[in-house]
């Protein structure tokens, strides 16, 4: 039987674990801001094209057209799964939750799944 994460535990991920400091400062992606605007170099085509919308909690590169959420950038710079990026930000996602007082952990969020 596979495990697989619930869509609220995903939501949390996505939602919750900001961008600009996921790139900035866990990622080390290079960045710059201009005119108040961050800028971060495309982990794929390595252009400055990029924006990232903290209401959405997304990043875009318009040279490649790609959009990206937390788990999605992870996935790409580090180069792992989707379990693996999960894994990652799991503690990240914890310290933020435990600031805000309630802990979420990646073993209450997995769930099994029946044929």
């Amino acid at each position: 039987m596979p495990d697989t994460l619930s869509k609220p535990h995903l939501r949390e991920l996505r939602n919750r674990i900001e961008i600009i400091p996921l790139i900035a400062e866990v990622l080390e992606l290079l960045y710059k801001t201009h005119d108040g605007r961050f800028r971060f170099m495309c982990p794929l085509c390595h252009d400055f094209d990029t924006a990232v919308n903290p209401d959405t909690n997304l990043a875009r590169c318009f040279r490649c057209q790609r959009n990206f959420n937390p788990i999605d950038i992870v996935m790409t710079v580090k180069r792992y799964s989707f379990m693996q990026a999960v894994r990652y930000l799991q503690p990240i996602l914890d310290q933020i939750l435990a600031r805000a007082g309630n802990r979420l952990s990646l073993q209450n969020a997995l769930t099994r799944t029946r044929p």
